[in-house]
């Protein structure tokens, strides 16, 4: 690399060629975009256009860490998710837009108007600030086991001016006593032994947040079992899951007594939540 200030379009070349991940020439214009400041827009409409010799270095760090796999979202610091800016760290997952259909699914179910609801497992806080968000008369607050989760998703309901109140609790442990008319969830999944683990982006996104033992149903089976002491009654519950979980999730759902039992599909057409209803009847 040369001392030397480079075109847009020369950098971003040398870079798609290095990265060699599965979009290099995207993920090489969100990383100049982040250390530049100029739009990936204006990369086309000014490809002769100048980086400063002082920005290509730290550009080809963040491209060298691409390339050994560091997700792009950590090294921008910030990933969009249900167009909401927020900010995260390898302490939290990396929002996925397939999540989005999850919360797409919670805005379409039977509601009351102030509803009061409830995100396990909260992360970024991505699912709680997303339905607050859109629901700004509904009662959200989420958990998270994690400290450095708890403050990121705190954090990110201040940037975003969102009245989200986030509790440190392992599930529903350390929660006020309370009872919610919908609760939502995207918890660990993933068995030990799976092999998506040793590849992609998981390899640098906690384990803490992926796995589960037992098949990788262990955290699922314990929010079902536990999920109808905080549920009013005619409350939801609907969990994020891997796409060959369903019938599994469906059985423990019925199991546990929950009505309406139905799996979704993510945008790829996969298996990938489950919602239940408590039934009416119950106290």
């Amino acid at each position: 690399m040369s001392d030397a200030p480079l075109s847009c379009e020369a950098v971003l070349k040398e870079a798609t060629e290095v990265i060699g991940s599965d979009s290099p020439r995207l993920d090489a214009e969100l990383l100049l975009s982040h250390v530049t400041g100029w739009s990936r827009t204006s990369f086309r409409a000014w490809p002769e256009r100048e980086v400063k010799a002082t920005q290509l270095a730290c550009f080809f760090s963040l491209v060298d860490q691409r390339y050994e796999g560091r997700p792009v979202a950590y090294l921008l610091g910030e990933q969009e998710f249900w167009s909401l800016p927020l900010k995260i760290n390898p302490s939290t997952l990396i929002p996925r837009p397939d999540t989005e259909c999850l919360v797409e699914a919670v805005l379409m179910l039977e509601m009351s108007e102030n509803a009061i609801v409830l995100d396990l497992g909260t992360g970024t806080g991505a699912i709680a600030l997303a339905l607050a968000s859109e629901r700004p008369e509904w009662w959200v607050s989420a958990c998270d086991a994690v400290g450095e989760a708890v403050e990121l998703a705190r954090e990110n309901a201040a940037r975003l001016d969102l009245p989200v109140t986030v509790y440190k609790s392992n599930w529903f442990a350390d929660l006020p006593v309370g009872c919610f008319d919908l609760i939502v969830s995207n918890p660990p999944y993933i068995a030990d032994n799976d092999h998506h683990l040793s590849a992609g982006d998981v390899r640098f996104e906690p384990s803490s947040a992926l796995v589960a033992g037992n098949d990788g149903l262990a955290d699922i089976r314990r929010i079902i079992a536990d999920a109808p002491f905080w549920l009013s009654p005619g409350g939801w519950l609907i969990l994020e899951h891997g796409y060959e979980q369903g019938e599994a999730v469906q059985r423990l759902f019925a199991e546990a007594g929950f009505t309406s039992v139905e799996t979704r599909q993510d945008y790829g057409r996969r298996d990938r939540f489950t919602l239940g209803r408590k039934h009416h009847a119950e106290r």
